[in-house]
């Protein structure tokens, strides 16, 4: 069976970044090249999320690289830059937004994942400013079909006006767990974006074996199209069909996350 498929929803699991000197003899081999880190954790790790593209823009040159350095299968998912998202008006991020997709992002070719529009935790639900930022993301780039979810910080998000918005767009919620920031567990588009952030240090592969077994039971129960319990929504959602399941073990105990991904990894082979 392929690692990661469950029916028609196809599963991605994998960490926030490359390159953290911790990894360097856990997960990464002792005297690997840091040129040839990337290589292995596309080997290990089924997708990676790059936190770089947030702060600044990348090089195409970068995106050309991480795309022949990667395994055939492996996908990334992107922060878009913070420059569209953190403003007061989200209605006048177009010119940063088209900026961003036309910088080289479309030289991943398959190996571009969704797009995370990543908020502060500060910034409010403003219902008719944050419809028109949704419309200002566009379904497709350089005749490829483009993901996008949005990461939401703050209360006021908690409700269904924004879940339904999110859904008439295509977009999703990530769907945030483990951590201090507030969780919408709705699915509102094809695929679920899950960011978990509760690796300790107790805990070799950052969970405990019981939490690793419930996660990859929630990731299965999401690609068959299935509402995971246990988890905070704040809508109706009706049934539909498999979902495609993005996963990544963010924050917490960082030193080990890669070990916690790849006991998901085995967990769902």
């Amino acid at each position: 069976m392929d690692k990661g498929r469950v029916a028609a929803g196809r599963i991605r699991i994998g960490i926030g970044g490359w390159t953290y000197e911790p990894w360097r003899g856990s997960f990464y081999p002792a005297g690997l090249a840091q040129r040839r880190e990337l290589e292995h954790a596309s080997r290990r790790l089924t997708s990676i999320e790059i936190n770089g593209t947030y702060y600044g823009a990348q090089k195409p040159e970068s995106f050309r690289k991480w795309h022949d350095e990667t395994s055939e299968d492996f996908v990334f998912s992107l922060k878009a830059p913070r420059y569209a998202t953190n403003r007061k008006v989200l209605a006048e991020a177009g010119e940063t937004i088209a900026r961003f997709l036309s910088g080289g992002v479309m030289l991943l070719g398959d190996k571009l994942g969704p797009i995370n529009w990543q908020f502060m935790a500060t910034k409010t639900f403003e219902p008719d400013d944050f419809r028109a930022f949704l419309k200002l993301l566009p379904a497709a780039a350089g005749g490829r079909a483009l993901r996008h979810v949005v990461e939401v910080r703050h209360q006021s998000f908690r409700t269904p006006v924004f879940t339904e918005m999110l859904r008439e767009h295509g977009v999703a919620a990530v769907v945030a767990a483990d951590g201090k920031y507030p969780q919408i567990a709705d699915p509102t588009a094809p695929f679920v974006y899950v960011r978990i952030m509760g690796t300790s240090a107790e805990e070799a592969l950052g969970y405990a074996p019981a939490a690793l077994d419930l996660w990859a039971e929630r990731v299965r129960i999401w690609a068959a199209g299935g509402l995971p319990e246990g988890l905070e929504h704040v809508g109706p959602n009706p049934v539909s069909g498999p979902r495609d399941v993005y996963l990544y073990v963010i924050g917490g105990h960082k030193a080990h996350n890669p070990q916690a991904a790849m006991a998901l990894i085995e967990r769902l082979g």
